[in-house]
């Protein structure tokens, strides 16, 4: 398949005219932005650490806009390649698996956070050591590829919506949002401390839905339907988060 083919629905009018004028793409375009803020929260919050390491604060803005813009053209290239990709059954089967897998992992760290919290460290550590000496460009390139490098929200985003322009908005708007508002969603969610086991549940309900779509069921979950899922999920958490502070007299962790 030719480049020009691969990423002609990125250049195609009409499809961005019926994209911005429908409600139902609208609707999968923030369940995007949602899925987006609350699976990559703590890459922002490292985003932002990361800068105070650059000496002066026009630096610092430098680096935040490099990695912005590197963000949104890396996800240009990968929406376009993955579109073509996520039809091979095999790619989903690859990435049904990987996102059961990113699951998985946050629920058994939660149930084990003593190993999780030495996994950590240990990770934390071996970027310490790799990047010891180094001149502050390799922080601002450390800050880039952090940015950038996102698949699991890519391979997500895909399996929400097979548009790439519905991806590619959602995807923009997300970063942007994620970026801007960290801080108030960090917050947020230490309000609301379920919504991290809520986007981690999306996550095994977004594994679910591409392997339904494997042969031989070839199951296909509508879009809007699974838009009205995701906001019937979130609201049950709020009520459920509320019900329990309300049960116990204070913030139940």
């Amino acid at each position: 398949m030719s480049i020009l083919k691969l990423y002609a629905p990125f250049f195609d009018g009409n499809n961005w005219l019926h994209v911005l004028t429908s409600g139902k793409d609208w609707m999968i375009i923030l369940t995007l932005i949602l899925m987006e803020c609350l699976l990559s929260v703590d890459n922002a919050v490292v985003l932002a650490a990361q800068t105070q390491v650059l000496p002066n604060k026009a630096e610092q803005r430098k680096s935040l806009v490099y990695g912005l813009w590197g963000a949104y053209l890396f996800r240009f290239i990968v929406i376009g390649i993955g579109t073509y990709l996520i039809n091979f059954w095999e790619i989903k089967l690859a990435g049904s698996i990987y996102l059961f897998y990113l699951a998985f992992k946050f629920f058994y760290d939660q149930r084990h956070p003593k190993q999780a919290a030495e996994h950590e460290k240990e990770k934390e550590e071996r970027e310490a050591a790799h990047h010891k000496g180094k001149k502050k460009k390799r922080h601002v390139l450390s800050l880039f590829w952090r940015t950038v490098i996102s698949i699991d929200s890519v391979l997500a985003a895909l399996a929400v919506s097979d548009n790439p322009v519905v991806v590619l908005i959602g995807g923009m708007i997300g970063i942007l949002c994620m970026r801007g508002v960290a801080e108030i969603i960090i917050k947020l969610m230490d309000i609301i401390p379920e919504l991290q086991p809520m986007a981690y549940l999306l996550i095994g309900i977004i594994a679910l839905k591409l392997l339904l779509a494997l042969p031989p069921l070839r199951f296909e979950l509508p879009n809007t339907v699974f838009a009205i899922i995701v906001f019937a999920i979130l609201i049950l958490t709020i009520l459920f988060h509320f019900w329990k502070v309300k049960k116990h007299g204070h913030k139940y962790i």
